[in-house]
């Protein structure tokens, strides 16, 4: 995509962010539920296939422009995102980084025009930040394969029409070897979701468990066929690097609303008859904070580019989803602070994105899986003594 082309596309989704979407964040947070007309629009503009390839009807975003979308998104509730995010991220990578190209062109087209929701089913009750430990078994069943196990925490569950579900196929292997990856419709026998969970906060955006009792699917649902037989893992990983640069992103662009909440009441709010704008110790903490945006932004634009060069496709998007969601954590308490009482009232921007905020710490992987990755990575062998 062009630069004037790019241009227009960031322009257009800047608009509809501030004009459509913020107006509804307090009744997003208070009914946990996104307008239809925001999910319409939404697949309109293309938002469910930013990141596929145009050839499957997406908008073919690389991963550098569609950083820059992303921080556009970030501005509003990460529940806007969270509808079509996991088709443009993890789950629509794994058909991507794994698919054959008779079902990439099956189900990409479903996913970019957000005819279908997919969900990616990797984290278990015992397998979280370290997929290693999966549980989930499938069996060879005829020329199918008979999954049973649970899912837990798995986005946009309560609505996904398909899942991609991550199962040890080989019990002997250990750790990372031996999973495949398998793509399971909604209404497969045996397949069901538990009610959505009730979190913190990210009102909008449902997550739930998922059980899979004895479900049957044949050998067209193993992601890259026959050949895709116990590669599961390294096809996880390759989709997680994607979307840890991804949350990155969308870290930076609540930062930047939270810099611009700051700053706002930072000039009306007076104290003394005055704007608390003219204590130094206000401007110290707005300051620091446009700091960690500015960081923040550089960071995940030059790990995207890096990404999209293949120079780099471990540390920088660990170091990217490791920064940026612990940067963004600090701005929201800035923000708080500044805000005073008022910040810890539930009808204040900033302490709605508090609480939104403190999840990116913990999923895609939790900050101490990225500090193990980047030391893993850059140290080497000598980390295992």
């Amino acid at each position: 995509m062009d630069v004037t082309e790019l241009e227009q596309v960031l322009r257009t989704v800047r608009d509809f962010v501030r004009e459509k979407v913020v107006p509804f964040e307090a009744e997003i947070d208070a009914t946990d539920h996104v307008p239809d007309s925001v999910r319409s629009a939404a697949k309109e503009m293309g938002l469910y296939g930013f990141a596929i390839p145009e050839e499957y009807g997406g908008l073919g975003l690389s991963m550098a422009e569609e950083a820059q979308l992303v921080f556009e998104l970030g501005y509003t509730t990460p529940s806007l995102r969270s509808m079509f995010g996991t088709n443009n991220g993890i789950a629509g990578h794994v058909l991507l980084e794994g698919g054959t190209e008779q079902q990439k062109k099956r189900w990409l087209p479903e996913l970019a025009s957000g005819r279908v929701v997919a969900s990616f089913a990797l984290t278990e009750p015992d397998a979280g930040s370290n997929p290693a430990g999966l549980k989930t078994l499938a069996k060879q069943d005829g020329d199918g394969w008979r999954i049973d196990g649970a899912k837990r925490f798995i986005t946009n569950a309560p609505t996904a029409d398909v899942f991609m579900v991550f199962a040890r196929t080989d019990p002997a292997e250990k750790g990372s070897r031996g999973i495949t990856a398998f793509l399971v419709p909604r209404d497969a026998p045996g397949l069901t979701v538990a009610p959505k969970d009730h979190k913190m906060g990210q009102f909008g955006a449902h997550t739930a468990d998922v059980h899979f009792d004895g479900v049957v699917v044949g050998p067209e649902r193993v992601i890259g066929g026959e050949a895709g037989v116990g590669r599961g893992y390294s096809i996880a990983m390759r989709c997680l690097s994607h979307g840890r640069i991804h949350i990155a992103a969308l870290c930076v662009g609540m930062a930047d609303r939270l810099v611009d909440e700051s700053v706002g009441y930072t000039r009306t709010r007076e104290q003394g008859g005055r704007a608390i704008a003219a204590f130094q110790l206000v401007q110290g903490l707005v300051a620091d904070s446009v700091t960690d945006l500015y960081a923040g932004r550089a960071l995940v634009l030059d790990v995207a580019r890096r990404f999209d060069d293949g120079s780099d496709l471990r540390v920088g998007p660990a170091t990217a989803k490791y920064f940026a969601s612990e940067m963004v954590g600090r701005v929201a308490d800035r923000a708080v602070q500044i805000h005073g009482g008022a910040g810890y009232m539930r009808e204040t921007t900033v302490e709605r994105f508090y609480r939104d905020a403190r999840l990116f710490r913990i999923y895609e992987g939790t900050s101490q899986i990225q500090q193990v990755i980047i030391a893993r990575e850059v140290i080497g062998a000598a980390v295992d003594g």
